[in-house]
Order: C-alpha cells, then structure tokens, then sequence
C-alpha cells in the first residue's frame, strides 16, 4: 500500500507540505519544530536527498558538526549532485581547516548552482587561506555582486575585498 500511494503521489504531496513547514518555522526560529517536520517529510520520502541535505544545513547552522555531515554525506549517495550538500561539506572542511577537501566540495557546489553568493563567499574564503588572494578577491567581488542589495552580508563581503587587494598590493 505505501508504494501504491507513493506512486500515485500521495506520500510526495504530504512530504512537501511538511518540508514546507519545516523551512517555514526554521525562518522564525523554530529550530526544534523544524527538525521534527523536516524529520517527517524524510519519513514519507526517505530517498529524497533535498530533505536530508535541508536537515544537514540546520544541523550545520547550528553549529553540529557531526550531524551536519551525516546528512550531507546520506544526501550526497542518494543524489552526487545535490549542491547543498557539497557546500555544506565544503563549509565543514574551511571550519575544521581541511583547505584543500573544503576547494573540493565548493568547487563541486560552484559547478552545480554558480549563482550562490554564499558558495563563491566560501570559495574566496579558502583561496585566500590556500594563498590565491587574486582567485579569493574575484570571487568575493563576484560574492558581493551576487548577494541581494539589503543583504547583511555585502558589507563583510567589502571588507574582504579591501584585504585581498591590500595583500595583493604589498605581495
């Protein structure tokens, strides 16, 4: 009966909705809730890597490691090409200062979705910290451009730049 009602849809439209919930009372800081609902979507449709990558960046905003990259790690040998995952791992590895594994994931996130401000914020990050201050401060400006206007992190984004250009200057 439960791949009857997979097939015909019912165990998709029910995992959705509570996904939808999930992201939902995670924006309003329901981390708790959110765990739970995104927990019951993964319940419904356990094979769906956007789910499990989803968690995983909770876990990861949170500051949970080790949870983070079970997730992201399950989502990535359901799905090779789910982006979060790869920019979750790539974010794991800068943490843990794993430069060149975290260049890996990142540039397997970039490749997927090039659009993310956060992925190439990332990336330029790591260049930096591997010594490539040009890569890191093209990629910051590319970062910068990409995130949205009212968006917090364009100012980090500047002070970042300022720094590249000044290493590059005196190098």
């Amino acid at each position: 009966m439960a791949r009857l009602t997979e097939r015909l849809g019912v165990n998709r439209y029910d995992a959705d909705e509570y996904y939808r919930q999930a992201l939902d009372a995670y924006r309003k800081g329901k981390v708790t809730q959110a765990q739970t609902l995104i927990g019951q979507a993964m319940a419904l449709l356990p094979s769906h890597a956007e789910y499990v990558a989803a968690r995983g960046l909770m876990y990861l905003e949170e500051q949970a490691h080790i949870e983070a990259r079970v997730d992201f790690e399950k989502a990535l040998r359901l799905y090779p090409l789910e982006m979060l995952s790869h920019y979750g791992l790539g974010v794991i590895e800068y943490r843990e200062n794993h430069y060149e594994a975290a260049l890996a994931h990142l540039s397997e996130a970039y490749k997927i979705d090039p659009r993310r401000p956060e992925t190439l914020y990332f990336l330029a990050i790591v260049y930096h910290r591997l010594t490539n201050h040009e890569a890191a401060r093209r990629l910051m400006q590319a970062a910068l451009e990409a995130f949205p206007a009212a968006d917090k992190r364009r100012a980090d984004a500047q002070k970042w730049i300022k720094t590249f250009e000044g290493i590059i200057k005196a190098g």
